[in-house]
């Protein structure tokens, strides 16, 4: 699958360093500093002080981190007051923290198995990755066989597809609430024209930029949502009921589990990386910045809307129109089209490697090739549009397995037997005594995920999303929009009560 290497060192191995090639992929080198040489797509860039590296070469730990914090709190950022009035305050902020832990969990245990895969290959001696970007299946396929192979790309590209689906739809939602003249449904077809022109972005290296702009621009909005639900207050005769029903509350909580399972992109982020084998902590940290802005804004909100979120799963919606507002409006939008390159662009590798293109280096003919992918986003958008409720469902279905069971059922087959937990490349964490207490973690996660993520979640999700579908109906051209005010009725001009004079003879 691979072309033969012309060099085998190895991951874990700190005199190494890494060229970038055109497609924006890197390959081991040795080299007596531990400094990053970057080849990149013109020779300038290699001295790390042009504007074209500063703005489009990243691949450092920092770089690492603005991706995964943006990544992982985009539009979620505006359903979550949504599920706090599903689940209830308590409820909310502890499974947020819950959820969170848990993600960066299983993020952890994806980044140990792309640096176990990766170690594994380069002793082979045969292989390297020029021109070829690893993905999550592959290091399923070469740790464990083809049938995780054919779970991990099944899993992987259904949520990532969704996922884009889901941008796409807060995209309408969004400027809905800045521009009503058009309906959602006129612009989910608009924007799905320029979330389409990110087929020209060539991989995860190149969103250094994208990525520290888009972080920036979620914290505005979350800034804003909390002081202007504060400056708000309590609208008069706020409730704050929930939890009272069992649907509700496990739809709230699977669209948490939605928000911290953002790491379906690890393994493309950490390719990107220089030195990928930092990437360990890289997640964790990312969340705990996560937090200052997801639950200081969820909490708010529901203090001030209460139980008026139950019936507008955008917080925008509940906002008064200003300025401020506007302008959260338009950097989400922003914010949006970028998270939607983050999880098209896994798809469009996959494409590529179908169709026998990915190592092709014009940039116009790799975007060429990837438009087909789009067209099924912008089609699922369209026919559902429902804001919210998609992400749980997404959740429960897609989420569970993708981002929590299959890795951690995963990194135990992997190390199942005491060879492998011996020539490991990376062993357990400082915190964890053994290998059995990271067995023991991992079991936890896959059972609790697979009942209350997969089982109770889905149950609720589905059937909060078929409610959806009755109330509002395939293809919603405007779902949630406030019904329009009815007009007055026309004047009524029947002979017995019309002026004598109209109809003189």
């Amino acid at each position: 699958m691979f072309p033969k290497a012309e060099d085998t060192s190895s991951v874990g191995n700190t005199n190494q360093t890494f060229v970038e090639n055109g497609h924006g992929d890197h390959q081991y080198i040795k080299s007596e500093a531990n400094t990053a040489v970057d080849g990149g797509e013109n020779a300038d860039a290699s001295d790390g002080f042009s504007m074209k590296s500063v703005l489009w070469h990243g691949g450092s730990v920092y770089d690492a981190w603005f991706s995964c914090a943006s990544n992982q709190v985009a539009q979620v950022l505006l359903t979550l007051p949504y599920s706090f009035s599903q689940l209830g305050m308590l409820s909310g902020v502890i499974l947020q923290i819950f959820y969170g832990v848990l993600g960066s969990w299983t993020a952890y245990l994806i980044s140990v198995l792309y640096v176990e895969y990766r170690s594994r290959k380069e002793k082979e001696g045969n292989v390297n990755f020029k021109n070829h970007v690893i993905q999550w299946f592959e290091v399923l396929d070469g740790l464990l066989g083809k049938y995780w192979k054919i779970a991990g790309l099944g899993f992987n590209c259904t949520f990532l597809l969704f996922g884009s689906v889901i941008q796409l739809i807060g995209c309408a939602s969004n400027i809905y609430y800045v521009n009503d003249r058009l309906d959602k449904r006129t612009w989910t077809y608009i924007f799905g024209a320029c979330c389409a022109t990110t087929v020209f972005i060539p991989s995860f290296h190149n969103y250094r930029i994208w990525s520290f702009l888009g972080l920036g621009m979620t914290t505005y909005t979350a800034w804003y949502l909390t002081v202007a639900a504060l400056v708000h207050g309590q609208d008069a005769g706020v409730t704050h009921s929930a939890p009272n029903k069992m649907v509700l509350y496990f739809t709230g909580a699977t669209n948490i589990l939605y928000t911290f399972g953002g790491h379906a992109v690890t393994v493309e982020i950490m390719h990107a990386m220089w030195k990928p084998q930092k990437f360990k902590s890289i997640y964790l940290l990312a969340t705990l910045y996560v937090f200052t802005l997801t639950l200081p804004s969820a909490a708010a909100m529901y203090w001030a809307f209460g139980d008026q979120l139950l019936n507008h799963s955008n917080a925008f919606a509940l906002l008064p129109k200003t300025k401020f507002r506007d302008g959260a409006v338009i950097l989400m939008l922003i914010h949006q089209f970028i998270t939607f390159g983050f999880a098209c662009t896994p798809l469009y590798f996959v494409w590529e490697k179908t169709i026998g293109m990915h190592d092709t280096k014009s940039i116009f003919l790799r975007a060429l090739i990837r438009l087909p992918v789009v067209i099924p986003i912008w089609f699922l958008a369209i026919i559902f549009p429902f804001f919210g409720p998609i992400n749980s469902a997404v959740g429960a279905l897609l989420v569970t397995f993708t981002v929590y069971v299959i890795p951690s059922a995963a990194h135990m087959m992997t190390y199942r037997k005491a060879s492998a937990r011996k020539n490991a490349a990376e062993k357990p964490p400082f915190f964890m005594p053994s290998w059995t207490a990271m067995y023991v973690v991992n079991v936890f996660i896959v059972v609790w995920v697979l009942i209350v993520g997969f089982g109770l979640g889905g149950w609720a999700s589905i059937d909060n999303f078929i409610q959806q579908i009755d109330t509002f109906g395939l293809f919603a051209k405007c779902y949630q929009c406030p019904k329009l005010r009815p007009s007055l009725p026309p004047p009524d001009l029947s002979p017995s009560l019309a002026p004598a004079s109209q109809y003189a003879a």
